[in-house]
């Protein structure tokens, strides 16, 4: 999946971090997000641009894993392993899971945590997740900063979006249920962290997950329980 070389004006840098950056850009003359990997100065050029490559075809392989288990993720329009890039479709009327809690709590914060649209949201993390981990595909960085909401138009639903989950870059495929329960685990921190005075928030998701996971479940939460015990261990030691 090659890219064309018409991506040359960057409009708008979206998001830079340490592995890299996001950008709104062009692919065939249409207006795409473009996500760039920086390369490594202090590694190898050769021992880097291998890396990279690696975790692009990573990156492209959970797109399409994605697909095959109907998580909805941005489209992906084409790789580009050469200019370290990969094209996907720019939503541009999406908003962050987060964006969308935090609009919330800013009207009503004593209604939030019982309202009709926190519920529904939570459920569809929830499902997300779990179908992800019934497929064996870890997402490796869930929080709900990598959660899109897209406005569906017409709809009835409490939540009028369809959910759209983002940043493959940690990815990986994986039956190994200690995996799975420490991507369960970096999300309930993520939303500890977030969303601190919706206590309940991460219990309506995993309530949603044992519905929706299938594949060994139970030792993936058993797992979870796991991890986050030694997390605590952790924190009350320093």
């Amino acid at each position: 999946m090659g890219a064309e070389a018409d991506d040359q004006v960057q409009e708008r840098l979206v998001k830079q971090g340490a592995e890299g950056k996001l950008y709104i850009g062009t692919y065939k003359g249409t207006r795409c997000l473009v996500k760039e990997r920086f390369e490594k100065k202090y590694r190898h050029p050769a021992l880097d641009r291998q890396l990279t490559r690696q975790r692009i075809k990573a990156e492209q392989k959970a797109f399409q894993r994605c697909a095959g288990a109907g998580v909805v993720t941005p489209a992906l329009l084409a790789v580009d392993l050469d200019g370290r890039k990969i094209y996907m479709e720019y939503l541009e009327k999406a908003i962050t899971a987060k964006e969308f809690i935090d609009k919330m709590m800013d009207t009503d914060k004593t209604a939030a945590e019982d309202s009709p649209e926190l519920k529904e949201l939570a459920a569809q993390i929830g499902q997300m997740v779990g179908v992800l981990h019934r497929n064996n595909i870890v997402h490796g960085d869930l929080t709900t900063s990598n959660i899109l909401l897209d406005p569906v138009e017409g709809s009835s639903s409490a939540l009028p979006y369809r959910l759209v989950t983002i940043d493959f870059g940690l990815s990986h495929f994986s039956d190994n249920t200690e995996n799975k329960g420490v991507d369960l685990y970096v999300l309930e921190r993520a939303i500890l962290s977030t969303h601190s005075q919706l206590p309940s928030l991460f219990g309506m998701i995993l309530e949603s997950y044992r519905a929706h996971n299938t594949n060994r479940r139970d030792e993936t939460i058993a797992k979870y329980e796991e991890v986050r015990a030694r997390g605590r261990k952790r924190t009350m030691v320093g």
